[in-house]
Protein backbone atom coordinates (compact mmCIF):
# COMPACT_ATOMS: atom_id res chain seq x y z
CA UNK A 1 0.00 0.00 0.00
CA UNK A 2 2.65 2.25 0.40
CA UNK A 3 3.93 2.52 -3.58
CA UNK A 4 0.29 4.00 -3.71
CA UNK A 5 -0.72 7.62 -4.03
CA UNK A 6 -4.16 6.94 -3.19
CA UNK A 7 -5.21 3.06 -2.02
CA UNK A 8 -8.92 2.20 -2.91
CA UNK A 9 -10.34 1.12 0.24
CA UNK A 10 -10.56 -2.45 -0.02
CA UNK A 11 -6.71 -2.20 0.02
CA UNK A 12 -6.70 0.45 2.92
CA UNK A 13 -8.53 -1.15 5.04
CA UNK A 14 -7.84 -4.84 4.11
CA UNK A 15 -6.95 -5.97 7.93
CA UNK A 16 -10.48 -4.77 9.20
CA UNK A 17 -12.03 -6.59 6.62
CA UNK A 18 -10.24 -9.52 6.81
CA UNK A 19 -11.27 -9.60 10.44
CA UNK A 20 -14.33 -9.23 10.12
CA UNK A 21 -15.02 -11.41 7.76
CA UNK A 22 -13.59 -14.04 9.75
CA UNK A 23 -15.80 -13.44 12.74
CA UNK A 24 -18.91 -12.66 10.61
CA UNK A 25 -21.59 -15.37 11.29
CA UNK A 26 -24.81 -13.41 10.34
CA UNK A 27 -26.32 -14.24 7.01
CA UNK A 28 -24.84 -12.56 3.71
CA UNK A 29 -27.26 -11.49 0.73
CA UNK A 30 -25.85 -13.30 -2.59
CA UNK A 31 -22.22 -13.60 -2.76
CA UNK A 32 -21.77 -10.42 -0.03
CA UNK A 33 -18.16 -11.24 1.77
CA UNK A 34 -19.97 -9.28 4.84
CA UNK A 35 -23.20 -9.03 6.30
CA UNK A 36 -25.38 -6.22 5.84
CA UNK A 37 -24.93 -5.79 9.88
CA UNK A 38 -20.88 -5.67 9.26
CA UNK A 39 -21.07 -3.62 6.48
CA UNK A 40 -22.75 -1.01 8.50
CA UNK A 41 -20.06 -1.37 11.05
CA UNK A 42 -17.45 -1.55 8.60
CA UNK A 43 -18.89 2.11 7.30
CA UNK A 44 -19.41 3.49 10.81
CA UNK A 45 -17.11 2.16 12.87
CA UNK A 46 -18.07 0.24 16.15
CA UNK A 47 -19.58 0.98 19.19
CA UNK A 48 -18.00 -1.22 23.18
CA UNK A 49 -22.14 -2.34 22.74
CA UNK A 50 -21.21 -4.31 19.84
CA UNK A 51 -18.87 -5.93 22.10
CA UNK A 52 -16.12 -6.85 19.02
CA UNK A 53 -12.75 -7.72 20.20
CA UNK A 54 -11.23 -4.65 18.28
CA UNK A 55 -12.17 -1.37 17.65
CA UNK A 56 -13.38 -0.33 13.75
CA UNK A 57 -12.79 3.30 12.77
CA UNK A 58 -15.23 5.27 11.53
CA UNK A 59 -14.87 5.95 7.66
CA UNK A 60 -17.54 7.79 6.99
CA UNK A 61 -19.92 10.25 9.22
CA UNK A 62 -23.32 11.04 8.74
CA UNK A 63 -26.93 9.54 9.64
CA UNK A 64 -27.00 5.89 10.11
CA UNK A 65 -29.90 5.89 8.49
CA UNK A 66 -28.57 6.89 5.10
CA UNK A 67 -26.19 4.20 5.64
CA UNK A 68 -28.57 1.85 6.05
CA UNK A 69 -30.97 2.27 3.71
CA UNK A 70 -27.99 1.71 0.93
CA UNK A 71 -27.57 -1.38 2.17
CA UNK A 72 -30.93 -2.72 2.07
CA UNK A 73 -31.17 -0.73 -1.62
CA UNK A 74 -28.28 -3.15 -2.43
CA UNK A 75 -29.38 -6.29 -0.80
CA UNK A 76 -32.24 -6.35 -2.90
CA UNK A 77 -32.45 -5.84 -7.23
CA UNK A 78 -32.50 -2.24 -7.73
CA UNK A 79 -29.53 0.28 -7.82
CA UNK A 80 -29.01 3.15 -5.55
CA UNK A 81 -28.60 6.59 -6.24
CA UNK A 82 -26.79 8.56 -4.09
CA UNK A 83 -27.44 12.47 -4.84
CA UNK A 84 -26.33 15.62 -2.69
CA UNK A 85 -24.52 18.47 -3.32
CA UNK A 86 -20.50 18.78 -4.05
CA UNK A 87 -18.32 17.59 -1.44
CA UNK A 88 -20.90 15.79 0.69
CA UNK A 89 -19.06 12.45 0.98
CA UNK A 90 -21.14 10.28 -1.82
CA UNK A 91 -18.10 8.53 -3.96
CA UNK A 92 -16.63 8.20 -0.51
CA UNK A 93 -19.75 6.45 0.57
CA UNK A 94 -20.20 4.06 -2.49
CA UNK A 95 -16.47 3.18 -2.33
CA UNK A 96 -16.49 1.95 1.69
CA UNK A 97 -19.84 -0.14 0.58
CA UNK A 98 -18.36 -1.24 -2.28
CA UNK A 99 -15.23 -2.51 -0.83
CA UNK A 100 -16.93 -4.68 2.08
CA UNK A 101 -19.43 -5.91 0.00
CA UNK A 102 -17.43 -7.39 -2.80
CA UNK A 103 -14.03 -6.15 -1.60
CA UNK A 104 -13.68 -4.51 -4.95
CA UNK A 105 -14.37 -0.37 -4.97
CA UNK A 106 -12.58 -0.05 -8.54
CA UNK A 107 -15.38 -1.14 -11.26
CA UNK A 108 -16.40 2.37 -11.78
CA UNK A 109 -17.21 4.48 -15.22
CA UNK A 110 -17.04 8.19 -14.80
CA UNK A 111 -20.09 10.10 -15.91
CA UNK A 112 -19.02 12.85 -18.37
CA UNK A 113 -20.32 14.40 -21.71
CA UNK A 114 -17.96 12.36 -23.62
CA UNK A 115 -19.31 9.19 -21.86
CA UNK A 116 -20.73 6.53 -24.30
CA UNK A 117 -22.57 3.27 -24.40
CA UNK A 118 -19.08 1.46 -24.90
CA UNK A 119 -17.98 2.58 -21.48
CA UNK A 120 -21.06 1.00 -19.83
CA UNK A 121 -21.25 -1.92 -21.89
CA UNK A 122 -17.89 -3.51 -24.10
CA UNK A 123 -15.53 -2.51 -26.87
CA UNK A 124 -13.31 -4.20 -28.40
CA UNK A 125 -9.50 -4.64 -28.96
CA UNK A 126 -9.11 -3.72 -32.76
CA UNK A 127 -5.56 -5.76 -32.95
CA UNK A 128 -6.98 -8.82 -32.28
CA UNK A 129 -10.13 -8.18 -33.87
CA UNK A 130 -8.31 -7.58 -37.19
CA UNK A 131 -5.64 -10.65 -36.46
CA UNK A 132 -8.66 -13.38 -35.12
CA UNK A 133 -11.96 -11.52 -35.86
CA UNK A 134 -14.57 -10.83 -33.26
CA UNK A 135 -14.72 -13.15 -29.81
CA UNK A 136 -14.99 -13.53 -26.19
CA UNK A 137 -11.32 -12.95 -25.71
CA UNK A 138 -11.78 -9.81 -28.18
CA UNK A 139 -13.89 -8.68 -26.27
CA UNK A 140 -13.03 -5.49 -23.94
CA UNK A 141 -15.75 -5.60 -20.68
CA UNK A 142 -16.88 -2.21 -19.16
CA UNK A 143 -16.41 -1.70 -15.43
CA UNK A 144 -20.19 -2.22 -15.52
CA UNK A 145 -20.17 -5.80 -17.47
CA UNK A 146 -17.20 -6.96 -15.21
CA UNK A 147 -19.48 -6.21 -12.00
CA UNK A 148 -22.24 -8.10 -13.98
CA UNK A 149 -20.05 -11.68 -14.81
CA UNK A 150 -18.61 -11.58 -11.27
CA UNK A 151 -21.60 -10.50 -8.99
CA UNK A 152 -19.95 -7.21 -7.84
CA UNK A 153 -20.79 -3.95 -7.52
CA UNK A 154 -20.55 -1.51 -10.56
CA UNK A 155 -20.17 2.23 -9.15
CA UNK A 156 -21.58 5.18 -12.26
CA UNK A 157 -20.18 8.36 -10.90
CA UNK A 158 -22.00 12.21 -12.03
CA UNK A 159 -24.64 9.86 -13.80
CA UNK A 160 -26.33 13.26 -14.69
CA UNK A 161 -23.30 14.16 -16.57
CA UNK A 162 -23.97 11.32 -19.14
CA UNK A 163 -26.10 11.96 -22.50
CA UNK A 164 -29.64 10.33 -22.31
CA UNK A 165 -28.20 7.46 -25.11
CA UNK A 166 -26.08 6.58 -21.57
CA UNK A 167 -28.94 6.69 -19.41
CA UNK A 168 -31.11 4.75 -21.64
CA UNK A 169 -28.65 1.99 -21.88
CA UNK A 170 -28.33 1.48 -18.12
CA UNK A 171 -31.82 1.24 -17.71
CA UNK A 172 -31.63 -1.92 -20.03
CA UNK A 173 -28.76 -3.56 -17.41
CA UNK A 174 -30.92 -2.14 -14.46
CA UNK A 175 -33.80 -3.56 -15.95
CA UNK A 176 -32.66 -6.96 -17.78
CA UNK A 177 -29.20 -7.98 -16.09
CA UNK A 178 -27.85 -9.00 -18.87
CA UNK A 179 -25.67 -7.16 -22.11
CA UNK A 180 -26.58 -8.67 -25.43
CA UNK A 181 -23.51 -8.79 -27.96
CA UNK A 182 -24.85 -9.15 -31.02
CA UNK A 183 -21.67 -9.27 -32.59
CA UNK A 184 -21.00 -12.90 -31.36
CA UNK A 185 -22.31 -15.79 -32.65
CA UNK A 186 -21.93 -18.05 -29.29
CA UNK A 187 -22.14 -16.56 -26.00
CA UNK A 188 -23.90 -13.32 -27.22
CA UNK A 189 -25.62 -12.84 -23.81
CA UNK A 190 -23.72 -12.40 -20.37
CA UNK A 191 -26.23 -12.74 -17.85
CA UNK A 192 -25.13 -10.56 -14.50
CA UNK A 193 -24.94 -13.15 -11.68
CA UNK A 194 -26.12 -12.95 -8.07
CA UNK A 195 -24.78 -9.68 -6.35
CA UNK A 196 -24.59 -7.66 -8.83
CA UNK A 197 -25.48 -3.88 -8.53
CA UNK A 198 -25.30 -0.53 -9.50
CA UNK A 199 -24.39 2.49 -7.04
CA UNK A 200 -24.42 5.62 -8.92
CA UNK A 201 -24.12 9.26 -7.66
CA UNK A 202 -25.57 12.49 -8.64
CA UNK A 203 -24.93 16.17 -8.23
CA UNK A 204 -27.58 18.14 -6.95
CA UNK A 205 -26.29 20.84 -8.43
CA UNK A 206 -26.37 19.53 -11.93
CA UNK A 207 -30.52 19.76 -11.95
CA UNK A 208 -31.04 20.35 -15.52
CA UNK A 209 -27.80 19.38 -17.02
CA UNK A 210 -29.00 15.77 -18.44
CA UNK A 211 -32.08 14.95 -16.26
CA UNK A 212 -32.69 11.51 -15.11
CA UNK A 213 -35.64 10.02 -17.09
CA UNK A 214 -38.54 8.71 -15.07
CA UNK A 215 -37.97 5.25 -16.28
CA UNK A 216 -33.89 5.59 -15.45
CA UNK A 217 -35.51 6.90 -11.83
CA UNK A 218 -37.57 3.76 -11.05
CA UNK A 219 -34.61 1.86 -11.45
CA UNK A 220 -32.88 2.90 -8.41
CA UNK A 221 -34.05 3.68 -4.89
CA UNK A 222 -32.71 7.57 -4.13
CA UNK A 223 -30.36 8.32 -1.04
CA UNK A 224 -30.17 12.46 -0.64
CA UNK A 225 -27.16 12.92 1.53
CA UNK A 226 -27.24 16.35 2.95
CA UNK A 227 -24.69 19.17 3.43
CA UNK A 228 -23.11 18.81 6.91
CA UNK A 229 -24.05 21.31 8.84
CA UNK A 230 -24.21 19.78 12.47
CA UNK A 231 -20.71 21.14 13.96
CA UNK A 232 -19.69 18.66 16.03
CA UNK A 233 -20.16 15.98 13.02
CA UNK A 234 -17.94 18.28 10.90
CA UNK A 235 -15.42 18.98 13.67
CA UNK A 236 -15.18 14.94 13.21
CA UNK A 237 -15.18 15.01 9.67
CA UNK A 238 -12.33 17.37 9.42
CA UNK A 239 -10.16 15.74 12.73
CA UNK A 240 -10.27 12.30 11.16
CA UNK A 241 -9.16 13.74 7.45
CA UNK A 242 -6.09 15.76 9.00
CA UNK A 243 -5.12 12.82 10.76
CA UNK A 244 -5.31 10.53 7.57
CA UNK A 245 -3.29 13.32 6.01
CA UNK A 246 -0.35 13.47 8.74
CA UNK A 247 -0.17 10.18 7.77
CA UNK A 248 -0.18 10.08 4.33
CA UNK A 249 2.27 12.51 4.14
CA UNK A 250 4.33 11.59 7.24
CA UNK A 251 4.16 14.77 8.46
CA UNK A 252 4.43 16.10 12.14
CA UNK A 253 3.02 19.47 12.43
CA UNK A 254 1.13 20.60 15.19
CA UNK A 255 -2.19 21.38 14.36
CA UNK A 256 -3.89 23.72 17.42
CA UNK A 257 -7.75 23.19 18.05
CA UNK A 258 -8.28 26.52 18.14
CA UNK A 259 -7.39 26.75 14.62
CA UNK A 260 -9.58 24.38 13.64
CA UNK A 261 -12.57 25.75 15.28
CA UNK A 262 -11.72 29.30 13.58
CA UNK A 263 -11.82 27.08 10.68
CA UNK A 264 -15.50 25.54 11.28
CA UNK A 265 -16.76 29.28 11.95
CA UNK A 266 -15.50 30.90 8.96
CA UNK A 267 -17.10 28.21 6.60
CA UNK A 268 -20.71 28.54 9.12
CA UNK A 269 -20.52 31.94 8.66
CA UNK A 270 -19.82 32.00 5.25
CA UNK A 271 -22.74 29.67 4.66
CA UNK A 272 -25.17 31.76 6.78
CA UNK A 273 -23.74 34.88 4.48
CA UNK A 274 -24.60 32.60 1.22
CA UNK A 275 -28.17 31.71 2.56
CA UNK A 276 -28.85 35.31 2.96
CA UNK A 277 -27.69 36.55 -0.38
CA UNK A 278 -30.15 37.96 -3.02
CA UNK A 279 -28.31 36.60 -5.64
CA UNK A 280 -25.80 34.35 -7.16
CA UNK A 281 -23.68 37.32 -7.52
CA UNK A 282 -23.47 37.93 -3.54
CA UNK A 283 -22.80 34.63 -3.00
CA UNK A 284 -19.06 32.33 -3.28
CA UNK A 285 -18.76 30.49 -6.22
CA UNK A 286 -17.77 27.52 -3.84
CA UNK A 287 -20.16 25.13 -2.45
CA UNK A 288 -18.83 25.70 0.80
CA UNK A 289 -18.47 22.29 1.84
CA UNK A 290 -16.90 20.14 4.00
CA UNK A 291 -14.40 18.83 1.47
CA UNK A 292 -13.84 22.16 0.53
CA UNK A 293 -13.25 22.69 4.30
CA UNK A 294 -10.92 19.92 4.51
CA UNK A 295 -9.03 21.15 0.84
CA UNK A 296 -8.36 24.37 2.70
CA UNK A 297 -6.95 22.47 5.78
CA UNK A 298 -4.87 20.32 3.88
CA UNK A 299 -3.21 23.65 1.55
CA UNK A 300 -2.23 25.31 4.62
CA UNK A 301 -0.89 21.95 6.49
CA UNK A 302 1.52 21.63 3.65
CA UNK A 303 2.47 25.05 2.72
CA UNK A 304 3.27 25.27 6.89
CA UNK A 305 5.43 22.00 6.49
CA UNK A 306 7.35 22.99 3.39
CA UNK A 307 7.52 26.90 3.84
CA UNK A 308 6.52 27.71 7.33
CA UNK A 309 7.67 26.50 11.07
CA UNK A 310 6.36 23.11 10.92
CA UNK A 311 3.42 24.66 12.75
CA UNK A 312 0.00 25.73 11.59
CA UNK A 313 -0.42 29.27 12.23
CA UNK A 314 -4.00 31.50 11.60
CA UNK A 315 -2.32 33.61 9.48
CA UNK A 316 -1.47 30.69 6.87
CA UNK A 317 -4.76 28.95 7.49
CA UNK A 318 -6.42 32.64 6.43
CA UNK A 319 -4.37 32.82 3.15
CA UNK A 320 -5.25 28.90 2.25
CA UNK A 321 -8.91 30.06 2.63
CA UNK A 322 -9.22 33.38 0.38
CA UNK A 323 -6.92 31.18 -2.45
CA UNK A 324 -9.06 28.59 -2.42
CA UNK A 325 -12.52 30.11 -2.25
CA UNK A 326 -11.44 33.33 -4.05
CA UNK A 327 -12.97 31.43 -7.54
CA UNK A 328 -14.05 34.60 -8.93
CA UNK A 329 -12.27 38.38 -9.23
CA UNK A 330 -13.28 40.49 -8.25
CA UNK A 331 -16.92 39.11 -6.89
CA UNK A 332 -15.77 36.43 -4.75
CA UNK A 333 -12.66 38.70 -3.44
CA UNK A 334 -15.41 40.98 -2.52
CA UNK A 335 -17.10 38.73 -0.93
CA UNK A 336 -14.38 37.53 1.31
CA UNK A 337 -12.75 41.39 2.06
CA UNK A 338 -16.58 42.08 3.35
CA UNK A 339 -16.66 38.81 5.75
CA UNK A 340 -13.59 40.19 7.37
CA UNK A 341 -14.67 43.37 8.04
CA UNK A 342 -17.99 42.63 8.38
CA UNK A 343 -17.46 39.81 11.03
CA UNK A 344 -13.68 38.64 11.80
CA UNK A 345 -12.49 42.05 12.51
CA UNK A 346 -15.31 42.62 15.21
CA UNK A 347 -14.92 38.79 16.59
CA UNK A 348 -10.93 39.60 16.93
CA UNK A 349 -11.87 42.50 18.93
CA UNK A 350 -14.48 40.75 21.40
CA UNK A 351 -12.70 37.26 21.76
CA UNK A 352 -8.96 37.70 20.88
CA UNK A 353 -6.84 35.09 20.13
CA UNK A 354 -6.59 33.59 16.64
CA UNK A 355 -8.96 35.98 14.84
CA UNK A 356 -6.90 38.89 14.60
CA UNK A 357 -4.21 37.38 12.98
CA UNK A 358 -6.54 35.20 10.76
CA UNK A 359 -8.12 38.69 9.76
CA UNK A 360 -4.22 39.86 8.71
CA UNK A 361 -3.65 36.56 6.67
CA UNK A 362 -7.18 37.28 5.13
CA UNK A 363 -6.45 40.44 4.02
CA UNK A 364 -2.68 40.19 2.72
CA UNK A 365 -4.14 37.41 0.66
CA UNK A 366 -6.69 39.41 -0.80
CA UNK A 367 -4.15 42.53 -1.27
CA UNK A 368 -1.75 39.84 -3.17
CA UNK A 369 -4.93 38.58 -5.38
CA UNK A 370 -6.74 42.17 -6.77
Amino acid sequence: MSDLLRAPAEIKYAEELDWLESVDDSPKPFSWRLSPKMVRLFVLGSEPSDGLEREISQKWFGDRSFVERSIVTLASDRGLLLIGDPGTGKSWLAELLSAAICRNSTLVVQGTAGTTEDHIKYSWNVSMVIAKGQSRESMIPSPVMTAMESGAIGRFEELTRSTSDVQDALISILSEKYISVPELERDSIVFAKPGFSVIATANSRDRGVNDLSSALKRRFNFVRIPVVTNKKSEAEIVRFRTEELLRRHRIELDVPPTLLDVLLRSFADLRASAAAAGSDDEKLESALSTAEQIGVLEDAILHSNFFGERALTAHTLASSLVGSLARRAPEDLAILNKYLHGVVEPRGKEEGGSWNEFLEGGRDAIATLS
